[in-house]
């Protein structure tokens, strides 16, 4: 198959810990053509949507991990794949790339689906599972977050559309920060904030569940560092084996069928004790990781399904 991938510049990732990396390593070795371009470069011209695209070839050699051909103007409706792995924020310039990609999803499998990928952001998709997760609030209005931390004392605020733990803050029911911190969030930004009640079990870890077709296929728990409360490995969690719980598989159970029925192929979901927290479905991460603890190739997994539509 042609499979491009829609993601940022590969030049500075680690291939390391970069998902997409290890799904273009696996795609290479299982014979398929690659392409690589970044979203800036796709847009759309009558009737058609293009990208400004180049043979990609990727090699675990670190500062050496990818070569690339001659850059050429193509119609995505040609490939037979293409990977939507660019990461947040999600912002108009992300919803735009999926308005585009909609325009071949009858010619051109898109992953993860375009449309629903548009409308089930990371922290909204999971206000369909209230049983699941803990006590939420989403608001642009001080005094409703007000309330929220009054009714449920130490609360974590976050933006409602960034990633990678950036602006997550933890406010205990004495902190009297979160006038000045909405103040900072609004001045900038026009976007919600989503403010959902502290989970001491954080401390123990953040576990990120992959789950392929809806079906989960393992997990890491990511520890936060001393003094952090964020766990996220991009501000320096470590990751460690675990194993899934009962409850893990109980809400991968309510969740799965939902997410393979909207295409959601390689959906990563974010659980907290017993909470479910985040279904992470523009950009997960967390397949090289979980390789090197559980030793399955998830990547030949996520393939496999993908092959499989592709009949």
């Amino acid at each position: 198959m042609k499979v491009a991938f829609q993601m940022d510049p590969i030049g500075p990732i680690n291939i390391n810990a970069d998902s997409t990396f290890r799904l273009a390593e696996e795609a290479q070795a299982r014979g398929h053509e690659l392409y690589y371009y970044e979203p800036d470069h796709m847009y759309y011209r009558e009737g058609q949507v293009y990208a400004r695209m180049a043979p990609l070839t990727v090699r675990r050699v670190v500062g050496d991990h990818f070569s690339l051909g001659e850059f050429v103007d193509t119609p995505l409706t040609e490939i037979d794949v293409v990977w939507l792995r660019q990461d947040p924020p999600f912002d108009m310039h992300y919803i735009t790339t999926t308005h585009l990609l909609d325009r071949i999803r009858d010619k051109t499998l898109v992953v993860n689906d375009p449309f629903w990928v548009r409308n089930s952001p990371e922290k909204l998709m999971v206000l369909d599972f209230p049983e699941l997760t803990p006590a939420t609030a989403i608001a642009r209005d001080l005094e409703t977050l007000k309330a929220f931390k009054a009714d449920h004392g130490d609360i974590i605020v976050k933006p409602l559309y960034g990633n990678g733990g950036a602006g997550v803050f933890k406010l205990t029911r004495d902190d009297r920060n979160l006038a000045s911190l909405f103040e900072t969030f609004t001045g900038f930004s026009r976007e919600p904030l989503i403010a959902q009640q502290f989970l001491p079990a954080v401390s123990k870890g953040d576990k990120r569940v992959i789950l392929v077709d809806g079906e989960p296929v393992g997990a890491i728990n990511r520890v936060p560092a001393e003094g952090e409360t964020r766990s996220n490995m991009h501000v320096g969690g470590k990751p460690e084996k675990v194993e899934l719980t009962e409850r893990d598989k109980e809400i991968c159970a309510t969740i799965g069928p939902v997410l393979k029925e909207k295409g959601l192929i390689f959906v990563g979901i974010d659980v907290i004790g017993d909470y479910l927290t985040e279904i992470n479905v523009t950009s997960p991460t967390g397949i090289q990781e979980l390789e090197r603890f559980d030793g399955i190739n998830v990547a030949e997994k996520i393939w496999q399904v993908i092959e499989a539509k592709r009949g």
